[in-house]
């Protein structure tokens, strides 16, 4: 068997910590669950990164929460966004890198 220093990877490491950084902005939309606001900004927490900033405002029996996150590559980005949009109650998420007008589109969680 070669040594671990001989295999050349095959696919790019989206997760190092050289490829770009972008400036993440969610918006999300969520039924008004006590909850909500700590399931949220808990998956943030569980990977040691805190918001630069954190908007809420709750509408009748719905919350609309704006999450700005510096420091992540497109890719973390992204994977963040899929996972706020698994979370119950929540009913769409966008996310646009407020660095360049790049967006995704909203998507139906539940």
């Amino acid at each position: 068997m070669p040594p671990l220093e001989a295999v050349t990877p095959t696919r790019a490491d989206v997760w190092h910590a050289h490829n770009g950084h972008c400036r993440a902005h969610y918006h999300l939309l969520a039924e008004a669950e006590p909850d909500l606001l700590c399931r949220a900004l808990n998956l943030f927490a569980l990977q040691g990164l805190t918001p630069r900033q954190v908007h809420v405002e709750r509408h009748d029996d719905w919350l609309s929460m704006e999450i700005l996150m510096d420091g992540l590559s497109w890719h973390r980005a992204q994977v963040l966004a899929e996972k706020l949009r698994n979370l119950i109650s929540v009913c769409s998420v966008d996310l646009q890198d407020a660095d360049s007008a790049r967006l995704e589109p909203a998507q139906a969680a539940g």
